[in-house]
């Protein structure tokens, strides 16, 4: 496996459950703040971010996201010219793999990266977003958009819907009991999205219920549903 600047694969046990013969992913980790995740604080999801389950509990993962975010942060330049090195080391390397190459460029993140995702229209790009606006941009066909809910803000809860109808865009939904989830929420069927990370595979107009990890287990805000 070669070796990335800022990208990790084979890194995160989700994902790993969709690479195989077909498609292998590689995802860009920082640490969320507010230039980053700029909707954060209304959709509750600061507190229980995904940046404290899994790897992400451990210090040294912690401290090689902070590298990451304050290079970006303090040069950007630099940051996107190491990016592209690996997105073009990735794209080969999945080339000569002969597997489909997959990349999530907000792993713990929320920052608009259009401009690169349409240097790499060969690279199959995806995200999971609160900045629901995002949904009504011209998208690139190589990059698929699922929507973040939340219920920590009411207005804003009925600003995801509508955007998710207008768009036809997917749902992701947190939900607090992976035993107890739903077969269908806001008249949408739910499905499973903890099974793999693949959500451009996923059909169209649905809910992706994902289950609370890390932090999120005791959220109370409106985040977590249930």
């Amino acid at each position: 496996m070669a070796k990335y600047n800022l990208i990790g694969v084979g890194t995160n046990a989700k994902t790993i459950k969709g690479d195989g013969s077909e498609y292998l992913t590689g995802i860009l980790y920082l640490i969320p703040e507010t230039l980053l995740c700029p909707m954060a604080t209304i959709a509750g999801c600061h507190e229980p971010c995904l940046v404290s389950a899994g790897r992400g509990a451990f210090n040294s993962v912690h401290k090689a996201r902070e590298r990451k975010t304050k290079l970006l942060l303090s040069n950007p330049n630099e940051f996107k010219r190491l990016l592209r090195e690996d997105l073009t080391k990735f794209e080969a390397y999945c080339k000569r793999k002969s597997v489909k190459p997959v990349i999530r460029l907000n792993g713990t993140s929320d920052k608009n990266w259009l401009n690169i995702i349409r240097e790499f229209p060969k690279i199959q790009f995806y995200d999971y977003t609160k900045v629901y606006n995002r949904a009504s941009k011209n998208l690139p066909k190589n990059y698929h958009l699922t929507l973040s809910y939340s219920e920590a803000n009411l207005d804003y809860a009925d600003k995801v819907r509508a955007y998710a109808n207008k768009y036809q865009a997917n749902l992701a939904v947190v939900f607090r009991d992976k035993n107890n989830i739903p077969k269908t929420f806001l008249d949408r069927l739910v499905i499973n999205g903890d099974a793999d990370d693949l959500r451009f595979l996923d059909p169209q107009g649905v809910v992706v219920a994902l289950y609370a990890k890390g932090k999120a287990k005791k959220d109370t805000s409106g985040f977590v549903i249930g």
